[in-house]
């Protein structure tokens, strides 16, 4: 995929940034490697806690994060208050793929702004598909 200057003369948009704050690796690794098949997603930040994903986003700029609840240290819902009090909701897409798909959990996303919210053990590929679809409609 052309990148820089090759990318504006032939009009490709270079993939869509997202940040993945998942403590777990194997579910790093297979999420980072179902996005980037896509060549409209690219996931440029890793985060396993609360405070390295708060770092990593007052750090650089993301179009999407994936957010699991549970962390090494810290919430999920840590990192989605922050997003949301630092006004980044709802031009960052925020998506929490979670073990802990409770009511309490997902009204609370709901109310920081978070536009999906899926069950990790049974809507896994969900977020790709969704993610796909933001990437596609951003870049049309």
């Amino acid at each position: 995929m052309p990148t820089g200057k090759a990318a504006a003369l032939t009009g490709s948009r270079l993939p869509l940034k997202v940040l993945l704050i998942e403590d777990s690796a194997v579910i790093r690794e297979s999420l980072s490697e179902a996005l980037g098949s896509t060549g409209m997603l690219q996931v440029t930040g890793v985060a396993e806690t609360a405070d390295e994903a708060v770092r990593t986003l007052k750090e650089d700029s993301f179009d999407a994060v994936i957010v699991d609840i549970q962390l090494r240290r810290g919430s999920g819902m840590d990192v989605l208050s922050y997003l949301h009090d630092a006004g980044m909701l709802p031009n960052v897409m925020a998506v929490v793929l979670t073990n802990y798909a409770l009511a309490t959990y997902r009204k609370r996303c709901q109310q920081l702004g978070v536009q999906y919210f899926f069950d990790k053990s049974l809507e896994f590929d969900r977020v790709i598909e969704v993610l796909d679809d933001f990437a596609s409609s951003r870049q049309a």
